[in-house]
């Protein structure tokens, strides 16, 4: 049974054609993975299923009274509430119908006797009801929600300000699980999770008997996931019935015969073309050429394969440290009170850490301390005086309104557009997407901006929480050859162990108190 149909659907972001007469159908139970490189209209497909955007043209259309969650990466909470009034809000009808259980009851009291049975025989249909939605477990089901992606059930009563950036990430997918919608449309669900927890969460959606699409750039849990895979290709959707590895093999196929028949179409409009040119003006031949110029503006025509851009990331190097970088006393770091055991270590002139540890244990919390954002709770941290710092941001904030070639040209006022310009190819913003407003990219091409106004920074020591989130393959390949390449020290949260291990030296592991 099909629980949607997308037909013809055109849809233009910012004056950019995203997709054109693009056709998609998804079946009940389904589990389907949205590939595409950066920038290609992943999350806005996903909006726009969602309804959160309209189609220029085309329609979509669920069966009637499906219930669709989704997962936007860039969700916003209340930070003022607590997280249990957060999850509990997803049970609140079932908390209602528990309050008029227990009215119900009550007014046995003061109700004619006559009606007791009838007040007694709803009271226990609603109790039935409740137990068929599982009410009286929802405290365990929360519980396992939680402790599968990684959040400690005492912080139920925490305020959700206080909570870090991937653990309020993990919160808003754990409430959508909790939904227990027909359909998920879950946009980079793995964004902060560490391995153990992927792994929950890869378990939990196999063992759905539900239907999802899941945009994700971590190749791991496409793979561990994947039975259907739609593919972005040249502003068209298509549609592979198997795994991700039948998908790459057959990818490569489709990708080989489109370009053939683009080279082969292109050759024929251009002869088509010269004919014409030749030919429109003759008077005994102009109406043979005026048919074919007709025919040409009928043609379908073949787009030309979408390629992954080409993507340099360079980190220019400073002069050179002495040889005890950063030194670490007995450091305890948190905010009212210690997150982990006190730290003791030394990082010296070239080193590459990686900073492990579970999520919300404190890693961010480390970096702000070290690089002065927040005060050590205990001991202290001193770093050699001929450092000179580049510290890329996980939760960095840009003006949404400016465009990425504004925002580089700020940062290097002495450049010119041309060079401006080709800061920004080399991290494979072309033109059309440096001229557009920063919020009307997606999140990997944002993350490609911030590298971008690095370019020419230059440092001595790199410190880096969480670069990789929203990058595709490319991207992030590009980012590990330059920090392998980088001659200077390099501190790295990150929860990618496939990306950190061919980078850092060591791992500097974070352990709770």
């Amino acid at each position: 049974m099909s629980l949607l149909e997308v037909n013809n659907l055109f849809f233009s972001y910012a004056n950019e054609l995203l997709y054109e007469d693009a056709n998609l159908r998804l079946f009940e139970g389904e589990h389907a993975v949205l590939l595409g490189p950066n920038g290609t209209g992943k999350s806005t497909l996903l909006k726009l299923l969602n309804k959160s955007l309209s189609p220029d043209k085309g329609s979509i259309q669920w069966v009637s009274h499906i219930k669709v969650g989704y997962l936007d990466q860039y969700a916003s909470i209340d930070p003022k509430i607590t997280v249990k009034a957060y999850l509990y809000d997803v049970f609140l009808p079932l908390f209602e119908k528990e309050a008029l259980i227990q009215e119900l009851y009550e007014s046995i009291a003061v109700i004619d006797e006559s009606q007791y049975e009838k007040v007694l025989n709803r009271a226990h249909r609603l109790e039935e009801e409740l137990a068929k939605d599982n009410f009286y477990a929802i405290q365990s089901t929360i519980s396992n929600i939680m402790n599968g992606l990684g959040l400690d059930t005492s912080l139920l009563n925490s305020r959700i300000e206080t909570l870090s950036g991937g653990m309020r990430a993990k919160l808003i997918l754990g409430k959508l699980l909790l939904l227990e919608a027909d359909c998920l449309l879950l946009d980079e669900p793995t964004n902060f999770l560490d391995i153990k927890h992927i792994e929950w969460l890869i378990k939990f959606l196999n063992g759905l008997n539900k239907t999802f699409i899941v945009v994700s750039h971590d190749e791991y849990f496409v793979k561990s996931i994947a039975t259907t895979v739609f593919a972005i290709e040249g502003k068209t959707i298509s549609r592979y019935k198997g795994n991700y590895d039948f998908y790459l093999k057959e990818h490569a196929l489709r990708i080989d015969q489109q370009s053939k028949a683009f080279k082969a179409q292109q050759k024929f409009i251009q002869e088509t073309e010269t004919y014409i040119n030749k030919n429109i003006v003759r008077a005994s031949t102009t109406k043979m050429a005026q048919s074919r110029r007709k025919m040409l503006t009928k043609i379908k025509r073949v787009h030309k394969p979408t390629t992954e851009k080409h993507i340099k990331i360079k980190f220019q190097m400073d002069r050179t440290t002495g040889r005890d970088v950063l030194k670490v006393n007995q450091l305890s770091i948190g905010y009212e009170f210690p997150l982990i055991e006190p730290l003791d270590f030394k990082i010296v002139r070239g080193d590459k850490v990686a900073i492990t540890g579970k999520n919300g244990i404190g890693k961010s919390t480390f970096i702000k301390t070290i690089t002065n954002q927040l005060e050590p709770i205990d001991g202290k941290f001193e770093w050699i005086d001929t450092t000179n710092i580049l510290y890329y941001e996980q939760e960095i904030k840009l003006d949404g309104e400016s465009t990425p070639f504004e925002l580089v040209h700020a940062e290097n006022i002495d450049f010119d557009r041309k060079m401006v310009m080709t800061v920004l190819a080399s991290f494979g913003i072309d033109f059309e997407m440096a001229n557009r407003p920063l919020k009307t990219l997606s999140g990997g091409e944002k993350t490609k901006v911030k590298f971008a106004l690095t370019r020419n920074n230059k440092s001595n020591v790199l410190i880096l929480d969480e670069p990789t989130n929203h990058l595709d393959k490319v991207a992030k390949q590009a980012l590990k050859d330059a920090l392998i390449e980088y001659p200077g020290t390099v501190i790295l949260v990150s929860h990618e162990k496939s990306f950190y291990e061919e980078i850092c030296d060591y791992e500097i592991h974070l352990s709770t108190i």
